[in-house]
């Protein structure tokens, strides 16, 4: 198997783990006779600690064995969740939740870190579109597996199941080429790796794009539950514009393999961003219920290839010693921008899924326009003086 192959095989294990073991640790929940709450407890515990990312990103930046800190960060992942899922029901709340906890903080080497050590692989254009396909796949496979198993063997089955998943993962990533040539001496301090995201023009704007963007990727699912009801009476119809946005999604990840992207990464995402938030306003005035079905899998399709330009950027603009902490930083602050559009979009729920879609598409629309100012003053401010971006 070649490397890329395997670090396939492990991105597609590890990231279809992180997305099922949210659906199972809230069936978890529900099969012991919880309260609702504690699904959503254990949901916050493995996702709040992504903001911990920059502290892991810092030490995967330095190490010279970054294999090494990805397979443990798999192996404890694997065991904290499958611990979780047996303590819950036969110790106390508070236990079950801080060995959760202790899975979510691996939580960012399984998306950002992992994608940080992707250019280790060797060249090769579609790579980046590779990556998005892995977690197109991952996070379409992993819930529906999980919900699946749960169905047939229970919950905890099911949670094991993903927990041996990120135990194979662990395996592989110690197979991987990676670090080759590497010193600590050429990473960036966690600060100064950080201060990359705001200081360096391209990969600011792309920051401004993923993190704005992410309001809606969080939104969307509550959208589909509103819209589903408006459009065909019922909110379980929102289902089927779940399940269209993420075949759209597939469909792009596949589409940018096939032909990679070319050009500036930065311009592309500004423009497949634009894109984004177009189809979601054509979306919004969708007539009928199988216009609105076709319109999620368009933004589905805009969505998955927008994120593999973002990733595009941050391997083409992040210095050598701050690749990880551009990387996991980024994706945990678009988990915690996705946990606010999903709040925004339930708490204005009652103004309907048309008025939702149109919010969520001027909300993208602004990150494109920021981007386009950010962009325009820039080029303004080197004019002046006569530096280089």
């Amino acid at each position: 198997m070649s490397g890329l192959t395997r670090y396939l095989t492990a991105a597609v294990l590890v990231r279809g783990a992180d997305s099922g073991a949210t659906v199972g640790l809230v069936l978890l929940a529900a099969d012991q006779h919880q309260p609702a709450a504690v699904g959503g407890l254990l949901v916050a515990a493995l996702n709040a600690p992504h903001l911990l990312g920059p502290w892991l990103a810092a030490r995967l930046d330095r190490t010279r064995e970054p294999r090494r800190l990805l397979a443990a960060s798999y192996l404890v992942y694997g065991v904290a969740l499958a611990a979780g899922a047996l303590a819950l029901g036969r110790t106390s709340l508070v236990v079950t939740v801080l060995v959760v906890a202790v899975a979510g903080c691996c939580g960012p080497l399984l998306t950002g870190g992992l994608s940080s050590v992707l250019d280790d692989l060797g060249p090769n254009r579609r790579r980046q579109g590779w990556d998005a396909l892995s977690y197109g796949i991952g996070g379409t496979l992993g819930p529906a597996a999980t919900a699946g198993l749960a169905g047939v063997t229970g919950p905890v089955d099911a949670l094991l199941g993903l927990a041996t998943a990120a135990l194979v993962a662990a395996g592989l990533a110690l197979t991987l080429p990676l670090g080759t040539g590497r010193t600590p001496r050429e990473a960036l301090g966690l600060r100064a790796g950080l201060g990359i995201l705001v200081t360096r023009p391209p990969l600011r704007r792309v920051t401004v794009l993923t993190l704005l963007g992410a309001v809606e990727l969080g939104a969307l699912p509550v959208v589909a539950v509103a819209f589903g009801r408006d459009l065909h009476g019922t909110a379980t119809a929102g289902a089927a514009l779940t399940v269209a946005y993420g075949a759209g999604s597939l469909l792009g990840s596949a589409l940018v393999t096939v032909w990679p992207l070319r050009g500036e990464p930065e311009v592309q995402a500004v423009r497949l961003f634009a894109a984004m938030a177009v189809a979601t306003a054509v979306c919004a005035l969708a007539p009928g219920y199988g216009l609105a079905v076709a319109g999620f899998a368009a933004l589905g399709l805009a969505n998955a290839t927008s994120f593999t330009a973002t990733l595009a950027s941050r391997s083409a603009y992040a210095p050598a010693g701050a690749q990880a902490q551009v990387f996991v930083t980024s994706a945990g602050l678009k988990v915690a921008m996705a946990a606010v559009g999903a709040a925004l979009a339930g708490t204005a729920s009652g103004l309907g899924g048309r008025a939702l879609l149109l919010g969520a598409a001027a909300i993208t629309g602004l990150a494109v326009l920021a981007a386009l100012v950010d962009r325009k003053l820039t080029a303004r401010r080197l004019v002046v003086t006569g530096s280089t971006d």
